[in-house]
């Protein structure tokens, strides 16, 4: 059975609590990403940043992405998936949560990142439809 440490994308960059979001959005153009996780000066989780977080928490409430810090755009504990879990619970818990992004934790250490594309490369066709399905309700 496929595990989530062997279709995740490895070494994830991630954004500091206290990077600005003007500096993430940067990040995030230059590696071609549309979501960073977010980590705290000790490098753990402490959420994810998605463009779209970015235009509706900070552009469309016109604050400014120079002052937003990144960390005050985590909101409580992020959906994780452990690097032995399989593609059938990344299923599960992307639907669960209607996520397309999982952060891949090792013990305490964030290893990987899990996209939905990445899910249903690794699933039976049917699952793929599925997948799609329950993330974009």
């Amino acid at each position: 059975m496929t595990k989530a440490r062997d279709i995740m994308t490895r070494d994830p960059e991630c954004v500091r609590t206290s990077e600005t979001v003007l500096d993430a959005a940067k990040r995030m153009a230059e590696l071609g990403v549309g979501a960073l996780p977010i980590c705290g000066e000790d490098n753990r989780l402490k959420g994810m940043l998605t463009d779209r977080d970015i235009v509706v928490e900070v552009l469309a409430e016109g604050k400014d992405p120079r002052a937003v810090r990144a960390g005050d755009l985590a909101q409580g504990e992020a959906v994780t998936i452990g690097a032995d879990d399989d593609a059938d619970e990344i299923f599960r818990t992307m639907s669960r949560h209607q996520v397309r992004r999982l952060p891949v934790i090792d013990g305490h250490d964030l290893v990987g990142i899990v996209a939905q594309a990445d899910v249903a490369r690794a699933l039976d066709d049917p699952q793929v439809g599925d997948l799609l399905e329950a993330i974009s309700r």
